[in-house]
């Protein structure tokens, strides 16, 4: 049994809502289903490359040293840069980062830790350059557009607004993550949720087609 039926892009998404003549702005504003009805702040800014290190790293922050963090915001690895590298201080632990997106920045990231020429203690690469925010199915924006404005740095800006003005920042935080755990999962890194959030990787050879 498949996990998941069929994926569709916004692009896609969007082509069937136009097709169906559904008028956005007509349309009466209701609730999301819940769980989706609340993000915390660190769930919005996945969108962006960075994004989804910064939200782990407000999260680890609070559970090693304890307490409530007033400043959530890791300025450090945030920006379109392909590579952006930090040493991020939690505690008396110093954390080293590396964030890439791309796929040719990624390569080249994991070049540099294969050689040896560098190590790190948490990596985030995303595929799409700038992130899901720029990504296959997003809306695709005109040459002139590309070369007169950052798109990649707007759409994440665009992000980082909403985390500021969320009223829950911190994915931990989300009544609904708590309540998933507390009635289900049990407690994170518990077996259930390990067999059920988390995946494997398995080297596979090339496929040769000769």
């Amino acid at each position: 049994m498949q996990d998941v039926d069929i994926v569709i892009s916004t692009r896609e998404l969007a082509r069937m809502i136009k097709e169906n003549g559904i008028n956005f702005t007509e349309l009466p504003d209701e609730d999301f289903d819940q769980p989706f009805e609340r993000a915390s702040g660190a769930g919005v800014i996945f969108g962006a490359t960075g994004g989804v290190m910064e939200a782990a790293l407000r999260t680890v922050a609070e559970i090693v040293s304890g307490e409530s963090l007033e400043n959530v915001e890791y300025q450090a690895v945030r920006g379109t840069a392909g590579i952006k590298t930090a040493n991020v201080q939690i505690g008396d632990m110093t954390v080293r980062a590396a964030v890439a997106h791309g796929l040719g920045n990624a390569r080249r990231l994991l070049n540099s830790i294969r050689s040896g020429e560098a190590e790190y203690d948490f990596i985030e690469i995303m595929a799409c350059p700038g992130g899901c925010v720029t990504g296959g199915g997003q809306p695709i924006c005109s040459a002139k557009t590309w070369m007169d404005v950052d798109v990649k740095a707007e759409r994440a800006k665009a992000l980082y607004s909403e985390d500021v003005n969320a009223t829950v920042r911190k994915s931990h935080e989300n009544p609904d993550i708590k309540l998933l755990y507390g009635e289900y999962l049990e407690k994170p890194g518990s077996h259930k949720a390990h067999e059920l959030l988390h995946t494997t990787y398995t080297a596979r050879p090339l496929f040769d087609n000769k």
